[in-house]
Order: C-alpha cells, then sequence, then structure tokens
C-alpha cells in the first residue's frame, strides 16, 4: 500500500492499528527577480499571477514529499488529519509546512 493522506481524523473503511505521532515536512521559498518581473507586469493587467501560483503548487508537493518520507521512516502507511499552512519567513519568501498523524492503518 502507498502512503495515504487525508485531512480527516479516520480513513473510511480502514481502522487505526498504531499512532507514530506528529510528522511534518516543510520548505521555505524566496521569490527570484524574474518572476518578480513578470508578476509586476501582470499586476498592472490583472488575472492570475501564474508564475507565483505555480511556484507555490512546487512548494506544496517537495513539502508533502517530505512529511511521506517523514511516515515511511518510521513506519506508517498514512497520514490523517493532515494540514497545509503558509507563513511568511521574511520579505520576498514563505514557509509551506505540512503536518499530521503518522499512523499505520489495515482494512476493517
Amino acid at each position: 500500500m502507498s502512503m495515504l493522506l487525508v485531512s480527516t481524523d479516520e480513513v473510511p473503511g480502514y481502522r487505526i492499528v498504531q499512532v507514530f505521532g506528529l510528522v511534518k515536512g516543510n520548505t521555505v521559498r524566496a521569490r527570484n527577480i524574474g518572476t518578480d518581473i513578470v508578476a509586476g507586469f501582470r499586476s498592472i493587467v490583472g488575472g492570475e499571477v501564474v508564475e507565483y501560483t505555480k511556484m507555490l503548487a512546487q512548494s506544496r508537493e517537495q513539502a508533502l514529499d517530505r512529511l511521506k518520507s517523514e511516515a515511511f521512516r518510521i513506519g506508517a502507511n498514512a497520514v490523517v488529519g493532515l494540514r497545509v499552512t503558509t507563513s511568511t519567513v521574511m520579505q520576498g519568501s514563505a514557509e509551506i509546512l505540512a503536518y499530521g498523524t503518522a499512523v499505520r492503518i489495515e482494512p476493517g
């Protein structure tokens, strides 16, 4: 079974047989001058700033990958109560943090 990530506290059709505890994965990303220039032009004409959307999506995936790696390392096959948060570290950079409870689940 691959790693199952859910935002709920339970997984329908499964039972939690072991709780390992908190796992997390994070990354801090800074904007770059090229992206800022393109985004600046886009802010003048309006619309989605796709450069930042792409950067944040990649950051979320990296944080989730790190969370999954930590959960696998300790023997879990699922993470329940998954949450993802974002915070500003300094001007021009943000942290993406994914966290949840690592568990072992079985059908049941």
